[in-house]
């Protein structure tokens, strides 16, 4: 049997079955190479002491400091009723900040004796609030002995200027990770390196043992630089090498060129539209109808602000297939939106939805509907519909993905909220054309071009940045319900105005309210700051919120409910009725947050909006200012002022520029995030690279791979480059590069 390559060996056999087991349980490292490829978070320098100022609430943070002082105090408990109980309390100090430790019970002892005034240690734990003071309680440490100690076995493991300090957990701290690198590294030098040697050496890069060693034991600054500036191309390369793949593999693809007739459906309609389309409109269904001309599969993304009039381009797309005798599919995330892009179609279309029907226009065609929830006899008919060609268009969710469904001629795929769809539902609603079809993706949420050049990376992307004419502009104001509980009284003041001006508002909320407590939960001890009532209280939920706004400051107005757990004939009643304005206020989870299109709708209050994401939080606001009156949006919080909590939701009371937010989203989120690996449940392949801000070297990543693709695509002559590809998409076969 061959051996094992150095860096497959598994940590079980290297550092031991107890260390392997929380290295694989809480940090998603099974071999040598996986310890490796941790890299430290940041490094602590000996004489530069870390900013205690700065700590992070809530994060497990490991800091170098020195104490100041310790005090032992004793006290009466029901443990130790006689005045026996131990408290220890040692101050720390790096000159920037003071940072509390406490010690209990018989925890205190062998800190009393080694946390002396004066010692430096290394300190991990996380960072609570007590007394309005920062703490740490019980913090596990790592003395920095002299270095006259010799004998210290720490002085070893110390031994460099820079101290690396890694993303660690509570059950293994920093300096056990260091201790565990210390043992692998030898097996650094057996790194192969993936990157093509006239990139690297055109590059100025250095090799891979070399970066490795010099990421974990750097002796200067400019090691890590060094090491960094390797690391990131790895990263950017490799994972740009297998969408290049994909996109090469896509293009020998064959598809079915659909152009539109002269005097077709596509014609008919825009004769019937009431407005001309917007500049970004026009000039975006250009670029896709010469995608849909061409004889391989047009792969687009269509990005555009929320009512920037994405559906209209799309509908254009699906009508110019059918024209050229194609059918067209819609994919959408939840059954409330299926339901609400087909009535704005056949509403849009008007008699040129009614194929086949009397009094259907003459180049008209079918635009069903096809839901999970529908009856047996209307799914017949929509089934039969699809088979035979009588329906052009179909809208619906991931029912249309069903092996049942068969299609005439599937010519064009729509799939709108990509982020809620990974690739394999993409491509197995592709798998249903005799020929692949077109496909085109939308997204209400606007993504920096880095981000689309790596989660998107198989697509060619449009961007629509212009509103339609007749958009209002949206206010938006934080409301501070804890420190202001009177702003919050106004803001229901506010909604009840709007209904009495003749419209209508939401209130968002992040629960339904019919779960079950959490028993775990339910024993909880007395949380010991507002910052962490806010946090530890259960998030609002709309059955508790809509009951008490009907009994109190909204009583008399006509209050209904919309969540996902609803019977989804009730779903589409309360929407209908919403929409024809027979409801005031609908109290909804976020069902509402995408395709909604009520325009006289002016107000939303969202309640414990910190619970949302910036994007998310601007997708939900887009719901209101669809029509010609403006639109208010209250974003209702207990977090204190200071909190970063806060700072999010002014961000986002500060603009309505979803690209300026999403930067600021994805700044405030780990890297790990952006790939939206939330679906695949894999840790996200970057380490290193930071998709805001390395965005030259990912741009050059991506010419290079293209380059080294088309000259090479099996790349049979780089075999380094392809075992790390394989590494990289271990968990997900390539054609399912797991999309954000």
């Amino acid at each position: 049997m061959d051996p094992v390559p150095a860096l497959e060996e598994p940590l079980k056999k290297v550092l031991g079955p107890a260390t392997a087991k929380v290295m694989a349980e809480h940090l998603g490292l099974h071999t040598v190479g996986d310890l490796l490829h941790h890299y430290p978070r940041r490094y602590e320098e000996r004489g530069q002491l870390t900013h205690l100022a700065d700590l992070p609430m809530d994060e497990h943070v490991t800091v170098v400091a020195q104490v100041a002082d310790a005090r032992l105090h004793t006290f009466a408990s029901a443990k130790a009723p006689r005045g026996k109980g131990q408290r220890l309390e040692v101050t720390i100090t790096d000159g920037s900040g003071r940072l509390q430790l406490v010690f209990f019970g018989a925890g205190v002892h062998k800190p009393h004796k080694e946390l002396l005034p004066g010692t430096r240690a290394l300190f991990a734990g996380k960072v609570s609030v007590f007394n309005r003071r920062l703490q740490l309680a019980h913090p596990a440490y790592e003395l920095l002995r002299g270095d006259g100690d010799g004998a210290e076995e720490t002085v070893e493991s110390w031994a460099g200027a820079l101290i690396p300090i890694y993303p660690a957990t509570a059950k293994l701290e920093s300096w056990k990770i260091g201790k565990a690198l210390q043992t692998v590294l030898p097996s650094a030098r057996e790194a192969v390196d993936p990157l093509p040697e006239s990139l690297r050496e055109g590059r100025g890069l250095v090799p891979l043992p070399e970066a490795l060693l010099k990421i974990h034991r750097p002796q200067t600054k400019a090691d890590i630089e060094d090491a960094r500036a390797r690391l990131k191309w790895d990263e950017a390369f490799v994972l740009q090498v297998a969408l290049a793949r994909r996109r090469h593999a896509d293009a020998q693809l064959p598809a079915v060129a659909r152009r539109p007739g002269p005097d077709g459906l596509l014609a008919a309609f825009d004769d019937r539209l009431p407005f001309t389309l917007t500049e970004g409109q026009q000039k975006v269904s250009a670029e896709i109808f010469a995608d849909l001309a061409t004889e391989h599969p047009m792969h687009r993304l269509l990005q555009g602000e929320v009512g920037s009039g994405k559906t209209m381009v799309a509908l254009r797309a699906m009508l110019a297939v059918v024209d050229a005798g194609g059918q067209a599919a819609m994919l959408a995330p939840t059954e409330v939106l299926a339901q609400q892009h087909h009535r704005s179609v056949t509403e849009m279309m008007g008699e040129l939805a009614e194929g086949g029907m009397l009094g259907g226009a003459e180049n008209a065609t079918k635009v069903v509907l096809l839901t999970g929830s529908m009856g047996a006899a209307a799914r017949r008919h929509a089934l039969l519909d699809l088979a035979t060609g009588e329906a052009g268009i179909v809208i619906g969710t991931h029912a249309l993905i069903e092996d049942k469904v068969q299609f005439h001629d599937l010519g064009l795929v729509v799939v709108d909220e990509q982020h809620r769809f990974g690739v394999e539902q993409r491509d197995a609603l592709r798998g249903k054309g005799k020929q692949p079809p077109h496909l085109l993706v939308m997204t209400a949420t606007p993504i920096p071009r880095t981000v689309a050049m790596t989660v998107f990376g198989d697509l060619e992307t449009s961007v629509l940045d212009q509103l339609p004419a007749g958009r209002s502009p949206i206010a938006s104001h934080v409301v501070p319900a804890a420190d202001k509980p009177h702003f919050l009284t106004r803001a229901w003041e506010r909604v009840r105005e709007e209904v009495v001006g003749g419209h209508q508002a939401y209130v968002v909320c992040p629960r339904i309210g019919d779960e079950e407590d959490d028993p775990k939960k339910a024993g909880r001890k007395k949380p010991a700051s507002p910052e962490d009532e806010a946090e530890k209280r259960p998030p609002l939920a709309v059955l508790d919120v809509a009951d008490q706004l009907a009994k109190g400051p909204l009583h008399g107005l006509r209050v209904e409910v919309l969540h996902g757990r609803m019977p989804p004939d009730d779903k589409d009643a309360v929407m209908r009725r919403f929409a024809a304005g027979e409801t005031d206020v609908l109290v909804a989870t976020t069902v509402i947050e995408v395709g909604v299109n009520v325009p006289n709708a002016t107000a939303m209050v969202i309640m414990d909006a910190d619970r949302f994401g910036v994007s998310q939080l601007h997708q939900l606001r887009g719901r209101v200012g669809r029509g010609s009156a403006p639109g208010l949006c209250l974003l209702v919080t207990e977090m204190p002022e200071a909190s970063a909590a806060r700072q999010r939701l002014n961000a986002v009371a500060s603009t309505l520029d979803g690209f300026e937010l999403s930067r600021i989203d994805l700044e405030q989120r780990r890297e790990g995030d952006v790939l939206g690996q939330a679906q695949s449940g894999t840790r996200s392949s970057l380490r290193v690279l930071a998709v805001i801000d390395d965005e030259e070297i990912i741009a050059e990543a991506r010419r290079e791979a293209t380059a080294v693709v088309a000259a090479d695509p099996e790349l049979e002559r780089l075999p380094a480059l392809r075992t790390a590809l394989d590494a990289l998409l271990d968990e997900e076969r390539e054609q399912y590069l797991e999309k954000g």
